[in-house]
């Protein structure tokens, strides 16, 4: 892409239990129990944003819902309006991963996270990013030829994103299968370019949200579940997108919530109406959201509900400010304290 690459950046910032709130620089170090059960010295100088067991989860945003923004502004425009999580969606404009200044970028934003208190997820959805002319481009189910090991690549240079910040995870989706291809290839390349990222994973402590999406190859949860079932890695776990599933009639979302509560780190959150694979901005669509988020309530989610509307950057402060009328209350209610 004409830019030198980055170099991987060994600058965690991962959060760790609320013992350090009161204190930045506590006197031992502390440790941050992930998901997995594993436990790793955490830098003393990082403040500890993890909600406590009996915690709700957080009211987030996509920053790919804010392309018009600065990264500074736009966190400041959320935290005024109660978000407390953001989905950062790696672009041209925000933490390119080939940039020059990505290390000093990536230390920036770090900062601006501990300011605003808010935690984070690394997202992997930018558009034109690796392929000027192909949306999304290439894909874990191009061939080799098309560019696969280029996505893979770009995925490791997210895990490190998500490392030096200390992000809940890395985000990402299949891809969809050109015409022509067969089932069986398509497997093959799903698991061979994923199971390099989550080799890559597994060594940066960086657990993944593999998201099924509406036209990709893993579309469905059941294809999710058979993706699960070839590559069993407690790397990978799941980002649900709630507008996902009642878009191609997954439902009751709140079933499939309970279903696989265990497994979900990350979750996108908008309006959306049957059959139709467009984000709307909240009451366009046809979804009810107290019984979703009463739904995470109950599988006891603590991470970030973010709100996914990359088509409304052009009247992002109006989004953000309705996402939360609507989201914020119905969080609130499902507190389990």
């Amino acid at each position: 892409m004409g830019k030198a690459p980055a170099e991987p950046v060994a600058w965690p910032l991962r959060p760790c239990e609320a013992l350090c709130l009161k204190d930045a620089r506590p006197e031992r170090p502390c440790y941050e129990t992930s998901r997995l059960g594993r436990s790793r010295a955490v830098p003393d100088a990082a403040i500890c944003l993890l909600p406590t067991a009996h915690s709700l989860m957080l009211l987030g945003y996509n920053t790919n819902g804010l392309a018009h923004h600065s990264l500074p502004a736009a966190l400041e425009l959320l935290a005024e309006h109660g978000y407390r999580s953001v989905a950062l969606t790696l672009d041209h404009h925000l933490l390119n991963p080939y940039a020059l200044d990505h290390a000093d970028e990536l230390r920036r934003a770090g900062e601006l996270l501990r300011q605003h208190e808010m935690r984070s997820v690394v997202e992997t959805g930018a558009r034109f990013l690796l392929d000027p002319r192909r949306k999304h481009h290439p894909t874990l189910m191009s061939t080799r030829s098309e560019g696969r090991p280029h996505r893979v690549e770009f995925l490791r240079r997210a895990i490190d994103a998500a490392a030096a910040l200390g992000s809940e995870c890395v985000s990402l989706w299949s891809g969809a299968l050109s015409a022509g291809v067969s089932e069986a290839d398509g497997w093959r390349r799903l698991e061979e370019g994923l199971g390099r990222v989550l080799q890559y994973a597994e060594r940066r402590e960086v657990t993944l949200g593999f998201e099924p999406e509406p036209g990709m190859f893993v579309d469905r949860m059941e294809r999710f579940a058979e993706l699960d079932r070839r590559l069993d890695s407690p790397r990978l776990q799941l980002t649900l997108d709630v507008g996902h599933l009642h878009c191609l009639g997954e439902t009751p979302i709140a079933a499939v919530i309970r279903r696989w509560g265990e497994r979900i780190v990350n979750v996108h959150i908008e309006d959306m109406r049957g059959g139709v694979h467009e984000h709307l901005l909240f009451g366009e669509g046809e979804m009810e959201f107290p019984p979703i988020i009463a739904a995470l309530g109950e599988v006891g989610y603590a991470g970030g509900v973010h709100v996914e509307l990359s088509r409304h950057s052009h009247v992002a402060p109006t989004a953000v400010a309705h996402a939360a009328s609507v989201l914020a209350p119905l969080i609130a209610a499902g507190d389990p304290r």
